[in-house]
């Protein structure tokens, strides 16, 4: 199997971005969204993305933000990545010279190809699970039967995923990447290193 990237999202503190990258991890997540447990100051972030190594991609997860202050941010916290996880439409994800992925909070009998055929400039779709009220980050995994098997977009999975299914995970879906958050979580916004580095691990074992 191709090799499949993963993303740490929610990160708060240094050393818990400088320990998810020794594990492995591809990207580290960034959630500007205040009502979240897991939501960074701008200063947060600029201190955390100023002691990555190289070749980490820094990912801003944004929901319904307002296009001034998105922008305003975008000029003082280096993220290499939006990640829009709200009601965005394609237009409000455009414009600010970064490339997107759009996240799609999934639910029985969605057609995922349909929900995603507007958004035709992204560089990829999030699929997470859909639950009433909650933007992400809810710990429950939907049901990955629904992903089409071949799909114009990278797929980046999350949703629920732990140590202990991501290999299925994979296995069935056979995404791009994989994105967790409270699946290697010591509490909310404070990561694990063991559950991390477990974690990548199964990413690790189920490209072979």
């Amino acid at each position: 199997m191709a090799v499949v990237r993963s993303k740490i999202c929610g990160i708060t503190r240094i050393e818990d971005a400088l320990l998810a990258i020794a594990a492995g991890a591809d990207a580290l997540g960034f959630v500007f969204y205040p009502p979240s447990p897991r939501a960074v100051t701008i200063a947060q972030a600029q201190a955390i993305i100023a002691a990555l190594p190289p070749f980490v991609t820094t990912v801003g997860l944004f929901v319904n933000a307002d296009r001034r202050e998105l922008s305003e941010l975008l000029n003082v916290v280096p993220l290499d990545l939006l990640q829009f996880h709200g009601d965005e439409s394609p237009a409000d994800c455009a414009g600010y010279s970064r490339p997107y992925i759009k996240a799609l909070r999934v639910k029985p009998g969605d057609d995922v190809a349909q929900l995603a055929a507007p958004y035709a400039q992204a560089s990829g779709i999030l699929l997470d699970t859909f639950v009433l009220g909650v933007p992400g980050g809810t710990g429950a995994a939907f049901d990955w039967s629904l992903v089409p098997r071949h799909f114009a977009k990278p797929i980046i999975l999350a949703g629920g995923l732990t140590e202990q299914n991501v290999f299925a995970a994979i296995e069935q879906v056979q995404p791009y990447a994989v994105d967790v958050s409270g699946g290697v979580e010591a509490g909310k916004g404070i990561k694990d290193g063991l559950k991390v580095a477990a974690f990548l691990r199964e990413v690790r074992r189920a490209c072979g």
